[in-house]
C-alpha cells in the first residue's frame, strides 16, 4: 500500500480513537452532573454550546448555506431521535455504571443491521447474523437478574439503543442528499428548543454551582469536537476499517467509569461487554465477507 495511503488510515483510526475517548468523558460528565441537577437542564446547556460551537464555526463559511436542507421533515426526525437519545441516556446513567450503559447501548448497530433489511434493501450474511445472536447474548449477561442493575437504567439504556439505531439509519439515508453541517446544526438546534421546552415547562430545578458550571461547558465542547473528530476520519479511511475502532468506546468507558466511580463490572458482565463489542466488529466487518 502506498505511504501516503497508509497516513490517512492511520490517521483515520486515531481520529475514531480519541473521539470515542471524547464520547466517554462526556458520559463520566454526564453521569456526575445528571445525578445533581435536572436531565432537562444538563442535556438543555449541552445542546446550548454544541450550537454556538457549531454556528461560530461554520456560520462565517456557510452563511445561509447552513440552514438549506433537500428533506426537511426527515432532517427534523433525525434530530429528534438523537434528542431522545440524549434524554433517554442521560437518565441512564443517573442510575447505572458507565460501562454497562455503554455496553447496552452498543447493540444499536445490530439492531441497524436488522432494520437495514426491510428499510435499505439490504442483504445480510451469516457472519451478521452469528454476531447479532451473540451480541444479543452479551446483552443478557449484562442485565441477567443477578447482576444489580437498576431495571429503570437498563430499559431506557435499551430504548436508547432503539433510537440510536433510528437516528443511524436516518444518518445514512440523509447522507445522500444533505450537507454534514447542516444536519449538526439542526441536530443542536432541535435539542436546544426541545429541552428548553422542557425546563419551561418542569422548571430549572437546583442551578449548577462551582466546578459544575465548568462541567457542563466541557460537556457540550467534548460532544461537540468529538462529533467533528468523528466525522473528519471517514474522510481519512474506508468504514470497514473505522466501525471497529468504535468499540473502543467501551474499554474507555469502563476504564473511567471505574477510575471516576470505582464501578467495576464482575466477571460476567465483562465477559457480556466484550461479545457485544466482538459482536459489533463482527457486523461492522461483514460486508468484507458478503457476496457481491
Amino acid at each position: 500500500m502506498p505511504p501516503s495511503l497508509t497516513q490517512n488510515f492511520t490517521k483515520g483510526v486515531l481520529l475514531i480513537t480519541f473521539a470515542v475517548m471524547l464520547f466517554a468523558l462526556a458520559d463520566v460528565l454526564t453521569k456526575h452532573l445528571t445525578m445533581l441537577y435536572s436531565v432537562s437542564l444538563v442535556v438543555a446547556l449541552r445542546y446550548a454550546v454544541n450550537l454556538l460551537l457549531l454556528v461560530g464555526f461554520y456560520a462565517p463559511k456557510q452563511g445561509l448555506a447552513l440552514l438549506k436542507t433537500n428533506r426537511t421533515t426527515l432532517v427534523l426526525v433525525r434530530a429528534a431521535c438523537l434528542s431522545a437519545a440524549s434524554l433517554t441516556m442521560g437518565i441512564a446513567l443517573r442510575y447505572m455504571p458507565v460501562g454497562e450503559t455503554v455496553a447496552i447501548i452498543y447493540i444499536s448497530p445490530i439492531i441497524v443491521m436488522i432494520l437495514a433489511i426491510p428499510f435499505l434493501g439490504e442483504r445480510v450474511p451469516l457472519i451478521g447474523w452469528i454476531g447479532a445472536a451473540v451480541g444479543f447474548f452479551g446483552v443478557l449477561l449484562i442485565m441477567r437478574p443477578g447482576a444489580g442493575l437498576n431495571p429503570t437504567g437498563v430499559a431506557l439504556a435499551l430504548v436508547n439503543a432503539g433510537f440510536a439505531a433510528a437516528y443511524a439509519l436516518l444518518s445514512r439515508t440523509l447522507a445522500k442528499t444533505e450537507t454534514t453541517p447542516a444536519l449538526l446544526f439542526y441536530t443542536a438546534l432541535v435539542g436546544v428548543l426541545a429541552f428548553g421546552a422542557a425546563l419551561l415547562w418542569n422548571g430549572l430545578g437546583p442551578l449548577p454551582v462551582g466546578f459544575d458550571w465548568m462541567y457542563l461547558l466541557a460537556l457540550g465542547a467534548l460532544a461537540t469536537i468529538g462529533h467533528v473528530l468523528f466525522t473528519s476520519a471517514y474522510r481519512e479511511a474506508p468504514a470497514s476499517l473505522l466501525a471497529p475502532v468504535n468499540y473502543m468506546h467501551l474499554v474507555w468507558a469502563g476504564i473511567l467509569g471505574w477510575l471516576v466511580f470505582g464501578h467495576m463490572p464482575d466477571a460476567l458482565s465483562m465477559l457480556g461487554m466484550g461479545l457485544v463489542a466482538a459482536a459489533g466488529v463482527a457486523v461492522a466487518l461483514r460486508s468484507q465477507f458478503a457476496k457481491p
